[in-house]
């Protein structure tokens, strides 16, 4: 799966993540990334727990995610999960875990809905997990709320274009299948920033959802508005699976047997699903670097996949 020389180089990257981090800027070297865009009630936050396998995230009204959450998954035979800036404790209770981005996100947004470009940090190491890094980015939003500025669409934007616009970040445009494609928010700015759909993966929600009669087909055929790395359906669970705190074990399952059983996905449940697109997300991020690029960090030589690794003081 993937290329051995970058499965060895995302330790390498976290680390430079980390080293960001600590310093309240945000890592701006052309680093191998997965960047999770779209609207507010898109999916993102439960498209990023089914890969964990555990409710983690904040939820609620208006804007949940106020600062990026640089996401490091880790495959390991036991699960816990630490934070760069309290490094050294391990949290095992993953509802600890989400008090704790809560409290991090007010101490430098305060608590009246407010952004701040200053990444959080979060490893998760888990056996159910693929080695990836992904960073969890405000949704789109286009009414202030609270004590929020009026620009603060325009603040958003700005920072998801700082990571997106890079050429080494794959972009995954999450949108619900029940509104109209043509008008995502994730896609329109992807399209800004790679008009060729190269490096944009397209991950449909809510397919559960749509009216009775219709269905995403063409979309996840990669009809509709295609994308050379095509669509990836998926199903989260519902308001109702979250309150009731449904297992993601049991929602993942439930998740296939929708794809399986659906007359107009089922010659394609192979192709869909979260399992799928994580395993395709690692397969991508391990593979060929989207484009050249140098990474300094600690004087270490790749070339299996053409990286110059060189220590910086």
């Amino acid at each position: 799966m993937g290329n051995r020389g970058m499965e060895e180089l995302i330790p390498l990257v976290n680390k430079l993540q980390d080293a960001f981090s600590s310093i309240g800027q945000a890592c701006n070297l052309d680093l191998p990334q997965i960047a999770v865009v779209g609207g507010q009630s898109a999916g993102k936050s439960s498209v990023l727990e089914n890969f964990v396998g555990r409710d983690f995230l904040p939820r609620g009204s208006g804007i949940v995610t106020r600062r990026p959450l640089v996401l490091q998954l880790i495959n390991s035979s036991a699960e816990w999960a630490e934070f760069l800036h309290c490094k050294g404790k391990k949290f095992t209770d993953f509802d600890e875990v989400r008090q704790e981005i809560e409290g991090e996100t007010d101490r430098v947004t305060g608590a009246n809905k407010g952004i701040s470009p200053i990444p959080i940090n979060l490893r998760v190491y888990s056996p159910n997990v693929l080695n990836l890094t992904l960073i969890d980015l405000p949704g789109i939003t286009k009414v202030p709320v609270g004590d929020q500025p009026a620009d603060i669409e325009q603040q958003i934007r700005d920072m998801i274009m700082q990571f997106i616009t890079r050429e080494s970040c794959l972009i995954l445009a999450v949108t619900p299948a029940n509104t109209d494609l043509a008008n995502s928010d994730a896609l329109k700015l992807a399209k800004d920033v790679d008009p060729q759909g190269l490096r944009t993966i397209g991950v449909i929600t809510k397919l559960d959802l749509m009216d009775e009669g219709t269905d995403a087909r063409d979309v996840l055929e990669n009809k509709l508005l295609p994308l050379r790395r095509g669509y990836i359906g998926v199903v989260n669970r519902s308001q109702k699976d979250i309150d009731g705190r449904k297992d993601i074990k049991a929602a993942l399952e439930a998740e296939r047997k929708f794809f399986l059983s659906h007359p107009a996905y089922r010659h394609m449940a192979e192709k869909m699903g979260t399992p799928r697109l994580q395993k395709i997300l690692n397969q991508v991020i391990t593979g060929s670097p989207p484009v050249n690029f140098t990474m300094y960090v600690e004087g270490i030589l790749l070339p299996s996949v053409g990286v110059f690794v060189h220590y910086m003081q």
